[in-house]
């Protein structure tokens, strides 16, 4: 088991990189003598937000719960079209293709389509979000269902394990550590897509902030929004991060994170 102290160093270290990242951020504007409407200094940005609190907590709040909804269906509906194109060809030749195809074309061209089939409320910015992040969930769930020992398959036949029982018991559990790996790109794509669906038509989120003050030309406040979505990206991500490390103590991976932290 990790130690609490080799946990607590895990979640300084991404906190210090952003503050070393801000500092240095500050110096250089100040020592560049850089206009604030070309680039503000992060205090610039820490007064924006110090002078809105609510307003931006009000949208980001916005923006992580598309987000969340999106990437908790992305995660679901993904599981299950693995789990299809595993057992069943001819879903792999038409659904997993289909998908391939659809991932293929630029989301923004989609969005104004979600908008007229869904409105403007929260129910596009979501449709973007699951559409964005399924992808990485299929793949990697995908491959970690293929991803398994064939005498453990063959052993579970000889005990006569039906599908679902060998579904459950071999094929799922061996597929968690690729399916955390595409959960951990999924939460970013889906915060991408929240934010191309709150460009194309929404009057909350921060990606509608963002819009807005670029017609206005605040900077300053596009910055500040934009330094909030660098925040919440790296909190969902370490989330996952986080609960995979709970969930698979005993996977190689944890294993090896844990020796290199000793070292």
């Amino acid at each position: 088991m990790r130690s609490k102290t080799t946990a607590l160093a895990d979640t300084a270290w991404p906190v210090g990189v952003l503050v070393v990242t801000l500092v240095l951020w500050e110096i250089a504007v100040r020592v560049f003598a850089v206009r604030q409407f070309i680039l503000p200094a992060p205090s610039a940005m820490l007064v924006e937000l110090w002078g809105y609190p609510g307003f931006f907590a009000r949208n980001t709040a916005y923006t992580v719960m598309t987000t969340l909804i999106g990437f908790f269906l992305a995660v679901a509906l993904g599981i299950m079209i693995a789990i299809g194109v595993v057992y069943s060809r001819f879903l792999e030749r038409t659904l997993y293709t289909l998908l391939v195809t659809l991932n293929s074309v630029p989301k923004v061209a989609l969005a104004p389509l979600f908008v007229i089939w869904l409105g403007t409320d929260t129910a596009p910015k979501v449709a973007i979000a699951l559409l964005i992040g399924i992808f990485a969930i299929v793949v990697d769930m995908v491959l970690g269902l293929r991803s398994v020992d064939p005498d453990a398959i063959n052993m579970a036949r000889t005990a006569r394990a039906s599908k679902w029982q060998v579904l459950w018991k071999i094929r799922f559990p061996s597929a968690l550590p690729s399916l955390f790996a595409g959960m951990k790109v999924a939460i970013s794509f889906s915060l991408v897509g929240a934010i191309v669906g709150e460009f194309v038509a929404g009057n909350l989120g921060l990606g509608h902030v963002i819009l807005l003050a670029q017609g206005q030309f605040d900077t300053p406040r596009v910055f500040a929004a934009i330094l909030l979505l660098g925040l919440v990206g790296t909190i969902l991500f370490y989330a996952v991060d986080f609960l995979e490390r709970w969930a698979l103590p005993w996977h190689v991976s944890q294993r090896a994170h844990s020796g290199a932290a000793q070292l």
